[in-house]
């Protein structure tokens, strides 16, 4: 990120810049999304100083609420795709196909992270993150906004005194022009599938990807894998796989596989909302059991592997 912000920025005004500023842009816009993702979970690394530090980064380059995203994500495992409780439903039956469409490069996430921002920074939160956020994590929440805005503000003033949108380029902007691959990659964990659904083997995709996208995805796409043993590090997910994957549905071939399952779907649903993706377990395959699942491992706010 640092290189490629260099040369970036060395080359504004240039064609030469656009490259440089599209590796940071995925980096910064898209990359630390699975950054967030696992320093969130704790189990990026042993020093859980420096998870946390990066945990912290990585949700001021997304406008995620670190606190507020703690608990959020770990609702969204305990209670995977069931409807009412997971606050991370990205693509509901019937899917809003523009609001798709336009957080591929943030038009929908990054005004609507603003304007919660200022709610939190007023000291409030909103009627949705109220029912899962206790009263005594709240003053974090309410500081964070505070700071980040000062941030955001501070951006602002030097791209009108300098003239120019370097500034928003390297700090803010990603959000918007980086964010295409945050999407590319989200989609695939849960879209199309069934909903109010336990087993996360049925509600959840592992899709197979080259050494570049799980770079930047960090072994995300492991994704069953990692919804039923979310405490499992992610460098480890590979070998979890090896391991299971007689009792899973089979893993897709590649994301273009997996987008040739999902984008019928979702059209399918604006006319049927009641028609899913239903996945099968191979013959044999260990039974879905509540208390050997995973889900009484999620992650919880605070904790670490």
């Amino acid at each position: 990120m640092a290189v490629s912000a260099t040369l970036g920025v060395v080359f504004w005004g240039g064609w030469l810049a656009v490259p440089f500023f599209l590796v940071y842009g995925v980096l910064y816009g898209s990359s630390s999304d699975s950054r967030w993702h696992e320093c969130g979970h704790g189990t990026a690394f042993k020093n859980r100083r420096l998870a946390d530090s990066i945990y912290q980064l990585a949700s001021f380059m997304l406008m995620r609420d670190p606190t507020v995203w703690r608990w959020s994500h770990a609702r969204h495992h305990t209670d995977t795709l069931i409807l009412g409780r997971d606050p991370e439903i990205v693509v509901m039956r019937p899917a809003r196909l523009a609001r798709i469409l336009a957080n591929f490069f943030g038009l929908v996430d990054v005004p609507l992270a603003l304007r919660v921002m200022v709610v939190h920074a007023a000291g409030r939160v909103t009627a949705e993150e109220a029912t899962f956020i206790p009263e005594s994590e709240r003053a974090k929440i309410h500081r964070t906004a505070r700071i980040w805005l000062v941030i955001y503000a501070a951006m602002i003033a030097a791209c009108v005194l300098s003239g120019s949108i370097l500034p928003a380029m390297l700090i803010g902007g990603p959000r918007v022009y980086g964010a295409f691959m945050l999407n590319v990659y989200g989609l695939t964990q849960h879209a199309g599938m069934g909903e109010n659904v336990l087993d996360h083997r049925l509600n959840t995709r592992t899709v197979h990807m080259n050494r570049i996208n799980r770079f930047l995805y960090w072994n995300m796409n492991y994704h069953v894998e990692h919804h039923m043993f979310p405490m499992v590090p992610y460098h480890r997910l590979p070998e979890l796989h090896e391991e299971i994957k007689g009792d899973l549905a089979p893993a897709y071939p590649s994301l273009w596989a997996a987008y040739r399952e999902i984008v019928p779907a979702v059209l399918r649903q604006l006319k049927d909302p009641t028609y899913y993706i239903r996945r099968e377990l191979p013959p044999g395959a260990a039974p879905y059991h509540p208390k050997s699942d995973g889900r009484a491992l999620a992650l919880q706010p605070g904790s670490q592997l």
